[in-house]
Order: C-alpha cells, then structure tokens, then sequence
C-alpha cells in the first residue's frame, strides 16, 4: 500500500485534493482532523484532559461537549498552552492515525492518504512514502480563513502563525499542488501528480 503525506496549511485546500484522491482514485482518507475529534469526544481521553486542566466552566459547552471557540481563544494566544495541548493530543492522535492504516491495509488498499495539517510540525513525514504539500499564497491563505470560520483578521493570523510557513513546506515537499488558482487547474495537477505517483 503507498502512502501520500497530504499537508498544507489551515485553509489551503486539503480536502479539495483528498476528495478527488478518494472519489476519482479510491485512495483511502484517513484524516488526523477527524482523529482528533474523536479523541475529544465527551469521555474521550483528550476531553478528560480538557476538563481537568480547564474546569468544566471554560472547556465545556452546556450539551457536555467541549467548547472549541473558548479553548481555541486559550491555545492560539498562549504559546505554553498550545505545547501542553501538543504534548498530550499528539501521541493519542498518531496511535489512532496507525490504527487506520493498519485497517486499509488488511482491507487490501492500492493507496492511503493520510491527511495531516500539522505533517512536518510534529514529525510525521516517515509516516509516507511521499508527501504532497497544498499550497497557496499568504494573502489567499489569509482571506479564506477569515471567510470560512468568520474569524478576525488577528485571530486569522494567530492561527497562521501557529503552524510552519507553507513556503517551508513547499521547499520539503515531493510534491507541490498549487491552489492559488481556479478548480481546473488545481484537478490537472492532482491527477498528474497521481499518475507520476504510481508510475514509479
């Protein structure tokens, strides 16, 4: 089974490339994102850790659930407190990340996507046979992030700030998919890269 390392930055289009990766290929998703929900789900071990080191006034919505806009006011505006967060997330994320590709294996997958924003940050990278970095400029990077979580431009950046310089991950990359441009474009540089992926 290969592996493609999919990375990027927060809101440069991963999951436009892992949707056409699993829908035209049939290359399994296994999302770290999606990981990382889990684990946090109520009694989940990353929601206990929440409440205990929170209380459950600030981590906790109303519903038990954990209160994402209020942690992620506390993680993005405090380096210690985003080290603690990855200190204890990313081993439960990474076993879970494992055990998924375990799966796809057994099942008998051609490919596998493992769709990891922060890939370099935590050190990941081995994990793939290849890694395909999503990249857009800091001004369309920027834009869209303010519009899809409707955040302020200071938030915005804080979350930018907080991950390695997509330009950085374009330098590490085996692959770059540029996604400055329109859908098209974007699709032709997918299924390029894809066949070169398999050609070798």
């Amino acid at each position: 089974m290969r592996i493609i390392g999919l990375t990027g930055g927060i809101a440069s289009g991963k999951s436009t490339v892992s949707k056409r990766l699993n829908e035209l290929y049939g290359a399994a998703h296994i999302d770290a994102d999606e990981a990382a929900y889990r684990i946090a789900e109520p009694g989940a071990p990353l929601w206990r850790l929440f409440v205990e080191r929170y209380g459950k006034e600030k981590a906790l919505k109303e519903d038990g659930t954990l209160d994402r806009a209020s942690i992620g006011k506390i993680i993005f505006a405090n380096p210690d407190e985003r080290a603690w967060l990855d200190s204890v997330s990313h081993p439960l994320v990474k076993e879970e990340l494992l055990r998924k590709l375990e799966d796809c294996r057994r099942l008998g997958a051609e490919a596998a996507v493992l769709d990891v924003p922060l890939l370099y940050e935590v050190g990941w990278e081995n994990m793939a046979d290849s890694v395909w970095v999503v990249y857009v400029s800091p001004e369309t990077q920027l834009k869209r992030l303010m519009e899809r979580n409707n955040l302020t431009e200071e938030l915005a950046r804080d979350r930018i700030s907080s991950q390695m310089p997509l330009e950085e991950k374009k330098a590490r990359a085996d692959v770059v998919i540029d996604n400055n441009g329109d859908l098209e474009s974007t699709n032709r540089q997918i299924d390029k890269a894809w066949n070169e992926e398999f050609s070798k």
